[in-house]
């Protein structure tokens, strides 16, 4: 926990997912909500097919959905919304002709029936 899911359109031009994914991470160990940052899982997935609005015009997007523990202020949500829109706002820059939102959600798991189990690497 948590689990971070990145959904963006594929014309957003030289967007270097990887790197995105590891500041989106690095936002949120900074956060200090999370106690260790092995806990963080990050994925991303590329649209190909897409529509935003009605328009013809040429549009994008980038959306990342948070799922965390139950239990957290809302003012806590709002700050890791915030500061990782931030991370989106200056990885994605402004490109000619291309219409871009970007967007975050904070989401609460239910700490009840949510199970977790690690696999630690074994010593050769």
């Amino acid at each position: 926990m948590p689990h971070l899911n990145l959904e963006y359109s594929d014309n957003l031009r030289d967007l270097n997912v990887d790197t995105l994914l590891l500041r989106l991470n690095h936002a949120l160990v900074s956060s200090g909500q999370f106690a260790d940052e092995a806990d963080i899982k990050s994925r991303a997935q590329a649209f190909s097919q897409f529509r935003v609005g009605t328009s013809p015009s040429e549009r994008a997007f980038a959306h990342v959905r948070l799922a965390i523990l139950s239990g957290r202020s809302s003012e806590v949500k709002t700050q890791l919304s915030d500061s990782l829109l931030n991370v989106l706002r200056d990885a994605i820059p402004e490109q000619a002709g291309l219409d871009i939102q970007l967007c975050v959600e904070v989401l609460d798991i239910d700490r009840e029936p949510y199970a977790k189990a690690r696999i630690l690497p074994t010593q050769a």
